[in-house]
C-alpha cells in the first residue's frame, strides 16, 4: 500500500524541528514532497476491504477522482452526483478529497456542517482569484483551485447545500508532547510516520493518520492525531478568548466556535488547515468577502500564536 506514496524524509530537518524563522512558510502546514519518480501503476485487480462494510474497491478504484469510494453510504444522506462523480474532464468529485461525509483531511478542508453560503463564497473567491494560497506548490490546493475555476454556480450550490447539512464529528485527537514520531511527506501532501524514531516537536504541529493503511483507502471513519507542543492548548485558549489585541474569536464564530450564520465553524477542525488560513490571511493571499474582518485579527500573530490558536480550537468538541 505504501508503495503508492512518494516519500520525503524530514526527520532531523531544521535541527529536529527547531523553530522556523519568524514568518517563514511552515512546511508542516503546507507539506510538499520533493519531486521524485512517477508513482507505480495503481493495481486494478485486488479488491480492498474495510471493517463494517461489504463494499470492495481496487487500489485504482480508491483513487478514481470521478467515482468516489463510498465505503459507508449509510453514514450520510444520499449524495448528489457532483459530490460522488464530479464532472469530466476537470471537475473532480467533491467527495474524493473532502470525503462523502465531509470530514475532510489535513491537506484540505472539512466541509461537514459549514454554512452553505460560506462554501459558495469561498469557491467564488477562488474562481475570481481573490482567495489564493501562500504557496503554489501544494498539489491538493492547486487541485481545488482548478476545480473552482472549472465548476459552475449550480454545481457549487448543490455541493454546498449537501455538505452544510452533514454533522461534523470528532475527527482529530490532539496530543501535547515534547517529542513526535519521525515524519515524512506523502504524495498526498500529508505527514506520515517514518520509522520508529522520535524527534523534538519544536514550534510545529505534526498532524498524521491514526491508521495509514486505512487512510490510503480513503476510509471516512478513520481520523487523525495532531501532536502539539506542551502548553499549546492553554496558551491558545487565552489567545482565542482574549482576541490577542483584537476581537475574541467568539464574537464572529459563535460562543462555542461552531459557526455563526455564514461564518464558519472552527471547533474540532484540522489544525493544519487552521494554520494555513491564518497564515494566508496575514500574507495577503486570502482575500474576498469576509477576509477584511480577519485582517486585524491576524495582524500581530506570529508562528507560535497561530500554532497555539489552532491547537486549542482543534482540541474542542465540534
Amino acid at each position: 500500500m505504501r508503495k503508492t506514496l512518494v516519500l520525503l524524509g524530514i526527520s532531523g530537518l531544521l535541527l529536529g524541528g527547531a523553530a522556523l524563522a519568524q514568518g517563514a512558510l511552515p512546511y508542516w502546514a503546507y507539506p510538499v514532497p520533493k519531486p521524485g519518480p512517477a508513482p507505480a501503476m495503481l493495481d486494478n485487480s485486488a479488491l480492498k476491504t474495510l471493517p463494517g462494510t461489504k463494499a470492495r474497491f481496487t487500489e485504482a478504484g480508491v483513487n478514481d477522482r470521478f467515482n468516489v469510494p463510498d465505503w459507508y453510504p449509510k453514514d450520510h444522506p444520499p449524495a448528489p452526483p457532483i459530490v460522488l462523480h464530479g464532472r469530466k474532464p476537470n471537475v473532480f468529485a467533491c467527495g474524493y478529497c473532502h470525503l462523502p461525509n465531509g470530514q475532510g483531511r489535513p491537506e484540505n478542508a472539512s466541509l461537514a456542517g459549514q454554512p452553505a453560503d460560506y462554501i459558495v463564497q469561498q469557491v467564488a473567491d477562488m474562481r475570481s482569484g481573490a482567495r489564493k494560497s501562500s504557496t503554489d506548490k501544494m498539489g491538493s490546493i492547486n487541485a481545488m483551485m482548478g476545480v473552482a475555476k472549472a465548476s459552475n454556480d449550480a454545481e457549487v450550490r448543490i455541493a454546498a447545500a449537501y455538505f452544510s447539512k452533514l454533522q461534523f464529528r470528532k475527527w482529530i485527537r490532539v496530543v501535547e508532547t515534547d517529542t513526535v514520531p519521525n515524519s515524512q511527506i506523502s504524495s498526498h501532501n500529508m505527514l506520515i510516520k517514518a520509522g520508529a524514531g522520535r524527534e523534538p516537536i519544536g514550534i510545529r504541529i505534526i498532524e498524521m493518520p491514526e491508521n495509514l493503511d486505512r487512510i490510503e483507502l480513503r476510509d471516512p471513519r478513520t481520523g487523525f492525531v495532531a501532536y502539539v507542543p506542551k502548553g499549546a492548548i492553554a496558551r491558545g485558549k487565552r489567545l482565542v478568548e482574549s482576541g490577542a489585541g483584537a476581537f475574541p474569536c467568539a464574537a464572529c464564530h459563535g460562543p462555542t466556535y461552531k459557526g455563526n450564520g455564514s461564518v464558519p465553524a472552527l471547533a474540532g477542525r484540522s489544525p493544519s488547515e487552521l494554520v494555513r488560513q491564518l497564515y494566508d490571511f496575514k500574507s495577503g493571499t486570502r482575500n474576498g468577502e469576509g477576509a477584511a474582518m480577519m485582517k486585524p485579527e491576524v495582524a500581530n500573530m506570529n508562528d507560535q500564536m497561530r500554532l497555539d490558536i489552532a491547537a486549542y480550537l482543534s482540541s474542542l468538541d465540534p
